[in-house]
């Protein structure tokens, strides 16, 4: 999966891993893909964020137990 996604107002870092990939394990690495909004916390609607291909990005059965979902 890559591409972008349009904020919506009240998205989260975490909660647009969790809608993208069904996990918030991923949230650092979209936070990497966006860093001109790192000291964003709570969005409002209408940004454009860029979306990373997780699936070469991240080998999720290698994150730690704590991150994962």
């Amino acid at each position: 999966m890559s591409g972008t996604y349009t904020t919506k107002s009240g998205d989260m870092w975490d909660s647009i891993s969790y809608e993208l990939t069904g996990s918030h394990a991923y949230t650092e690495e979209l936070q990497k893909a966006n860093l001109q909004y790192a000291d964003v916390y709570i969005f409002s609607a209408g940004i454009v964020l860029a979306v990373p291909d997780f699936d070469t990005i991240l080998d999720y059965e290698s994150l730690p137990p704590w991150k994962r979902e």
